[in-house]
């Protein structure tokens, strides 16, 4: 399989990401329905996350195992890697919570007399509604996580393994759409509908590094790169989890919440079955 051609592979894989994307243009939602879509993109934040830290813990597990099962290792490689993942997981977490703390305590400052100024002075991300900006943040979040799903099929291809990559691709491909859908909840039922150009952007941050990934793990494998992208991912995941269920909460309607939480963990687990089924 020529260079091309696995570029190609990761690109739609990462492309399926746009196909839930126009769920966020829709304008004429009760308050139940956007509290099940909510619940129902929190749910598969949760699932995604819960395989985040699973994969990413990985790498720490194994320089634990080498030190105390295996003789193999060093208490400076293990000690390392969990710092690193620790310490990149509460970046993530704690970057956007942070940031989303500036960004209310400025326009906070302007006040509404000078709201107008403020807009044209302030940052795009600040002029962005409180929905807009949580699809923006799990955009990123999800980004990060696809980056490694790229990987593994650049590393796949690179290796051999045609069969493999193709099946990857699929999974990642079915696994993507659910995400797009994720990533687009929050704006659902907004006043003001997001325009085509900025769900194009959702859909570049977030399904792009899978292609990203696949041109990189080509060529280049590191277990190291690997956990850290997955730490960042973990952390920033946690975050807009958190921001998902409070909307949800504060709308009502828990019945619809739990539904919808269950929903999109099913829906979770229903796409990663096909990975395991292709023995990834």
């Amino acid at each position: 399989m020529s260079n091309g051609q696995v570029l190609l592979l990761g690109a739609i894989a990462g492309f399926t990401i746009f196909l839930g994307l126009p769920l966020g243009r829709v304008s004429s939602l009760t308050v139940r329905a956007r509290a099940f879509l909510n619940a129902i993109a929190a749910g598969i934040l949760i699932f995604l996350l819960v395989e985040v830290i699973v994969n990413g813990i990985k790498p720490v597990e194994v320089a634990l195992k080498q030190v105390t099962m295996q003789s193999g290792g060093t208490w400076t490689s293990f000690f390392g890697k969990a710092a690193l993942f620790v310490a990149l997981f509460s970046f993530g977490a704690l970057t956007l919570v942070y940031y989303d703390r500036w960004l209310s305590r400025r326009s906070k400052r302007f006040g509404p007399g000078a709201a107008s100024a403020h807009q044209l002075q302030g940052s795009a991300i600040a002029r962005l509604s409180d929905g807009k900006r949580l699809a923006l943040f799990i955009a990123l979040g999800i980004g990060l996580h696809n980056f490694s799903e790229g990987l593994a099929i650049g590393q796949s291809a690179s290796s051999g393994a045609i069969s493999l990559a193709v099946l990857l691709v699929v999974g990642f491909g079915l696994h993507n759409a659910t995400e797009g859908f994720g990533i687009v909840a929050p704006m659902a039922g907004e006043a003001e509908r997001p325009s085509w150009a900025y769900l194009a952007l959702l859909g570049l941050i977030g399904g792009g590094p899978t292609f990203l990934g696949t041109l990189i793990g080509q060529s280049f494998v590191n277990e190291t790169l690997n956990m850290a992208f997955l730490a960042l991912a973990g952390g920033s995941m946690l975050y807009v989890i958190v921001q998902l269920l409070h909307v949800a909460d504060r709308l009502g309607h828990k019945e619809a919440l739990m539904w919808g939480l269950v929903l999109g963990i099913v829906l979770g687990f229903g796409t990663d079955f096909v990975l395991v089924a292709a023995g990834a």
